[in-house]
């Protein structure tokens, strides 16, 4: 994973941005604007998958 801080200067440029693989169905996830704030807490690609672990844990 990359530092969020790295792509302020980058507007545009969404080649770069970090990614992460979702816990539950291995889709891999880029960074997204409304995830900003906590990206590092981000474990989950939809609601749907994060409703499936709850059931499964």
């Amino acid at each position: 994973m990359t530092n969020i801080s790295t792509f302020k200067g980058n507007k545009g440029n969404k080649g770069n941005l970090p990614d992460k693989t979702c816990a539950q169905c291995g889709l891999r996830m880029t960074w997204r604007k409304s995830w900003a704030k906590n990206w590092t807490a981000v474990k989950y690609c939809s609601d749907k998958c994060r409703r499936i672990s709850k059931t499964h844990s």
